[in-house]
């Protein structure tokens, strides 16, 4: 049976936890894109421990830009179940993952062994999408440090892999440190999408990356150091 997949939708969000005055119209895409009104949105949270708090004021900025019921999958903590996690995920039309700490996300969700059913649910056409964290996760890898005060300390680990991609989301006033240096740790040629707050990337499932909100930096390895290239300039919101 041949796969059908969706584009991701990989969004950077802010540094702090604003709403919007009207609705987000980079989330009004990803509903859009998807063609399902009022969609059921599966609520993934790993990467910031099931915060009730927070995910309370992103399911109001999901729910104003056209989203149906936002439901918990929960992964984390006492209030953890994985059936009714399994559950969620699969009676849903749209699969998010929130922001956080990348790291500790994709230890929960190994730790919980759910990678196989989102596995599932992208091939079979599911559409996911990302805020911050939750964006670099569904890309291909990200970098940590075993010391984080020590440089030489720097490796990569596998994200999901969703989006054939490298990226950061919202580093642009550090000029992507970390962008840079897992691009440093990656093969020559790899490229890496610094995606700015306020804006978007949408991979397409042949891999094609265009840019939605503003402008997003990309950098590339080049003979043995990383270089920035020409930008990504935003397409027209939908």
């Amino acid at each position: 049976m041949a796969e059908i997949r969706a584009p991701i939708f990989l969004i950077a969000g802010d540094r702090g936890i604003r709403l919007w005055k009207g609705p987000d119209p980079l989330l009004q895409a990803v509903f859009h894109r998807a063609g399902i009104r009022r969609p059921a949105v599966a609520y993934i949270g790993a990467a910031s421990g099931d915060n009730a708090a927070f995910r309370l004021l992103i399911t109001k900025r999901l729910q104003k830009a056209g989203a149906g019921k936002v439901l918990l999958a929960p992964l984390y903590g006492r209030h953890r179940d994985i059936e009714k996690a399994k559950a969620v995920l699969e009676a849903s039309d749209l699969v998010f993952i929130s922001g956080g700490d990348v790291e500790e996300g994709m230890r929960v969700l190994k730790e919980k062994k759910i990678t196989d059913t989102l596995q599932r649910l992208y091939r079979s056409g599911k559409p996911f999408f990302g805020i911050s964290a939750g964006s670099i996760m569904l890309a291909l890898r990200w970098i940590r440090w075993t010391d984080p005060d020590n440089d030489t300390t720097s490796e990569l680990f596998d994200c999901l892999g969703f989006a054939s991609v490298f990226c950061d989301t919202h580093g642009e006033s550090e000029g992507w440190e970390e962008l840079q240096a897992l691009l440093a740790l990656s093969p020559t040629g790899t490229i890496g999408h610094g995606i700015v707050s306020g804006a978007a990337i949408v991979v397409e499932p042949d891999g094609t990356v265009s840019a939605l909100g503003g402008e997003v930096h990309r950098f590339q390895k080049q003979a043995g150091r990383v270089i920035q290239i020409e930008n990504l300039v935003p397409a027209e919101i939908p």
